[in-house]
């Protein structure tokens, strides 16, 4: 069964198995095709092998290009909700299977009252206006994050999209509202030990494996690419966990100047890459050359006068 620690507080969150009638609908469902570049790019042609599976994305810089305009910070989020989608079409094209966007953290209340308000009712808005396109395209939705604090209504239009998008098997966007790192953690580990104070949960059973399906969503792969725009180089408590051997790209373009071709361009980054999970093969030495006379022990060569 799987679990949801963040969001459901010490309740396991329990998914519903799926009726033979919803499956058979399901696998004749037919998608639309990803909407086209404004400008006509094609992805590059990246084998399908190389292409990562699970793409993060901290989507930085909204307020930055919003100052050098001389605008307000919420007319950067605005800006920025375009180029989220635009990079969930791309992922669709290049085959990217999940996409998690780090859309609110657990540490961004401490932002203004004003800009905070703006950000819950323009969650509810963006989901609300994008649902329809998103389930054409066959994009599967998810929610990340704690429950405590955030709007009843960003959680509603959240659970809303969630049940109508079940189903799909294009695509998955994990929305990562009030989500942070350490707090989903910190979550997991709670339940652990509840589970094992309660008798449910031998310790010795613990490890690394067992963790992760206490995770917010233990149905997801861990993430091969993690993209941060702005030019910034930290994860700001992004999916700690899941990042663990992710391969990181920092662009220099702030996100509303962001689009599918700079997740395209992180993705050839990411091809480029020698992937070694910790193993390594052993370097190839050179064979002596037989014909070479050996240095004598005593002689200056050796001791290398």
């Amino acid at each position: 069964m799987s679990q949801s620690r963040g969001r459901f507080g010490l309740f396991p969150r329990r998914r519903r198995a799926e009726s033979a009638p919803a499956r058979a609908a399901r696998e004749q469902r037919q998608y639309r095709d990803p909407k086209p570049h404004a400008e006509g790019a094609l992805p590059p042609e990246i084998p399908a092998d190389l292409v990562p599976r699970h793409v993060a994305l901290v989507m930085d810089g909204n307020g930055r290009w919003a100052k050098e305009r001389g605008l307000a910070r919420t007319d950067g989020h605005t800006a920025g909700e375009a180029s989220l989608f635009d990079v969930v079409e791309g992922a669709a094209q290049i085959g990217v299977k999940y996409v998690s966007a780090y859309a609110f953290s657990t540490e961004n209340w401490k932002r203004s009252p004003e800009e905070v308000r703006f950000l819950m009712g323009f969650n509810i808005d963006t989901i609300h206006r994008r649902i329809d396109e998103m389930d054409e395209l066959g994009v599967r939705i998810r929610w990340c994050g704690r429950r405590p604090r955030l709007w009843a209504s960003v959680i509603r239009e959240l659970e809303i999209a969630e049940e109508r998008t079940k189903n799909n098997t294009n695509l998955t966007l994990a929305m990562c509202i009030n989500y942070g790192g350490r707090a989903e953690i910190a979550d997991a580990a709670a339940l652990i030990a509840a589970d094992v104070k309660a008798g449910r949960l031998d310790p010795k059973k613990v490890d690394e494996k067992l963790f992760a399906k206490y995770l917010d969503e233990p149905d997801m792969p861990d993430v091969d690419l993690f993209i941060r725009s702005s030019g910034e180089q930290r994860t700001s408590n992004f999916l700690l966990w899941q990042s663990a051997y992710a391969e990181m790209v920092f662009l220099d373009v702030l996100w509303p100047d962001f689009d599918r071709r700079h997740m395209w361009q992180a993705c050839e980054t990411y091809a480029s890459r020698d992937r070694r999970y910790g193993g390594a093969l052993p370097n190839a030495v050179a064979a002596p050359d037989p014909e070479s006379e050996p240095v004598p022990s005593g002689s200056p060569a050796a001791s290398g006068a």
